[in-house]
């Protein structure tokens, strides 16, 4: 029973840890140095493309703004929508749209 028990604690911590790493997401190690959330910069972005959905996001360090941005691919009907959102500020500091399947230059 008591073997039971341990075996159970052990594949319950295993669960757990894998569930936190799934939910993790590309720079999520810079967030502790970002003043604005993931959630708040994904409204701000969604709000820049009425009727978009987010198809990928990540947290980078870049040369613009105040060095640290998060990166949204936004699809918006036949265009995807890069939204750069600044990690600081909230104010957006890139927009760029292609059409989707094609890549950029």
């Amino acid at each position: 029973m008591k073997n039971t028990l341990v075996f159970a604690s052990a594949i319950g911590l295993f669960i757990t840890s894998t569930l936190a790493t799934a939910s993790a997401f590309p720079g999520q190690r810079f967030t502790k140095d970002a003043k604005v959330t993931l959630a708040q910069a994904r409204t701000i972005a969604l709000h820049a493309v009425p009727g978009g959905k987010v198809m990928k996001y990540e947290l980078e360090r870049e040369a613009g703004g105040n060095g640290l941005q998060y990166d949204f691919e936004i699809k918006a009907g036949a265009q995807l929508r890069d939204i750069g959102v600044d990690a600081k500020s909230g104010k957006i500091i890139e927009r760029e749209t292609e059409h989707a399947g094609k890549d950029k230059d």
